[in-house]
């Protein structure tokens, strides 16, 4: 019965990222519905914690949004760009890197794509270059990020093994950082010359390709105000997270936890830069971070719910059956990660669904975490908004969805970067913990 049940899994998995979107999560939700009226399941947990994260950070960073904050970073993010075009490589995803980091979604990255292949053109460089590395770059850093929901919910699972939310940062950040060069290298020498791209050469010739001069901008103080009220926010939860932790231990018996203060510091946030930039409210719900950042809370919702279903039914035959090979290869669960956040399409529907069930069957908090920057291979379909996004925005053709599905500009950058994650995390855990 129980492969019966695994194949379940699987179909509204699949058929929810065939329908692409908020898709996954109702497909999840049907798949519950399934598994627990008709073959008779306990329903699994509610990601609450999750959810609510979600939706905190996110009605912040849309506050920002709508105040200019977005802008401003963008622009800022440009000057850095265009003072050095023939490092737009290396520089585009280390700007897409932090915007993510600092956000915790990677949809920031939408804003900064026209910049980079604008500089890129510039440059003489080929856009797909920059452009693959730097998607790839916005996916990774959701693994570092101090306030997204897949760290938060992912540190929650280590501390009761000894592990502390700033221990977790401390090995993500840098094995992550240290990974989006590497394969910013790799992407760097991927393809011809932009010059002598045969497809850029036609595109050129027929008119197709555009040139935008660098325009002036005029960034409001509201802007500038939003982005300092947001990152002030940021340092107050890592500070508190860091006050509360066993580790540093100043406030034992904290009167808010660590997920609670972050949903509220960060409500805290958009309520300050509600009435110092004095917004309107009633457009918040219209930016584009905020419909992206509530499809993704119902992406976890119904994704995550549909894996905890299944697992915490049959964690002793999956124990059974897989824990002496994780714990002897404790690195195959990067390649478990991997290929099951490629279908889940959510580092935190990935996290909440399948780490629970990977450190119940005995894998270390040190393999654990090496292997987390895994649940970020979204790249590897083609059909990430991200993805497509910078395939769309890049008039020259160079950055592309191959003919096979897979061979597509962004898959080798992708994966020598997860690759390289998880051996900088198997390194620098192996120091800190």
């Amino acid at each position: 019965m129980i492969w019966i049940e695994l194949l379940v899994v699987l179909f509204f998995i699949f058929l929810g990222s065939k329908m692409g979107g908020i898709g996954i999560g109702y497909a999840g939700g049907a798949g519950v519905v399934v598994l627990t009226l008709i073959f008779g399941l306990k329903a699994g947990s509610v990601p609450v914690d999750v959810i609510l994260i979600i939706m905190a950070v996110i009605s912040a960073i849309a506050a920002m949004q709508k105040a200019g904050g977005l802008d401003y970073l963008v622009h800022l993010s440009e000057r850095l760009l265009r003072k050095n075009p023939k490092r737009v490589t290396f520089l585009a995803p280390t700007v897409t890197y932090w915007m993510t980091l600092l956000a915790g979604t990677g949809h920031t990255a939408y804003a900064a794509l026209p910049v980079i292949t604008e500089v890129a053109k510039e440059g003489g460089v080929r856009p797909s270059k920059p452009l693959s590395i730097s998607v790839v770059a916005s996916q990774i850093a959701i693994t570092a990020s101090p306030i997204s929901a897949a760290v938060v919910i992912f540190a929650s699972f280590l501390e009761p093994l000894g592990v502390s939310y700033l221990q977790l940062l401390a090995i993500a950040i840098p094995s992550t950082i240290l990974a989006c060069m590497v394969g910013a290298i790799i992407a760097n020498r991927l393809g011809k010359p932009l010059a002598e791209d045969p497809i850029y050469q036609k595109r050129l010739a027929a008119g197709l390709v555009k040139h935008k001069s660098e325009e002036h901008h005029e960034d409001p103080k509201s802007a500038k105000w939003s982005v300092g009220i947001f990152l002030a926010a940021i340092v107050l939860v890592v500070t508190y997270a860091s006050l509360i932790s066993k580790k540093v231990g100043l406030i034992e018996n904290p009167a808010i936890g660590r997920n609670e203060a972050i949903m509220a510091v960060m409500l805290l946030a958009a309520m300050t830069i509600a009435l110092v930039c004095k917004i309107k409210l009633s457009d918040v719900p219209a930016m584009s971070t905020f419909k992206s950042g509530m499809s993704a809370a119902i992406c976890v919702l119904g994704v995550a719910w549909l894996g905890d279903t299944f697992v915490s039914n049959h964690i002793e035959e999956i124990k059974e059956a897989a824990g002496g090979i994780l714990n002897q290869y404790s690195w195959l669960l990067a390649i478990v990660l991997f290929f099951a956040s490629m279908l889940l399409y959510s580092q935190a529907a990935t996290t909440m669904a399948l780490m629970p069930a990977a450190l119940a069957l005995g894998v270390s908090p040190l393999a654990a975490i090496a292997s987390f920057a895994a649940v970020s291979a979204l790249f590897v379909l083609p059909t990430y908004p991200t993805l497509l996004a910078a395939v769309e925005m890049d008039d020259t053709g160079t950055t592309k969805i191959g003919k096979y599905v897979f061979n597509h500009s962004f898959i080798i950058p992708g994966t020598v970067t997860i690759a390289a994650s998880v051996i900088f995390g198997f390194l620098i855990g192996g120091l800190i913990l």
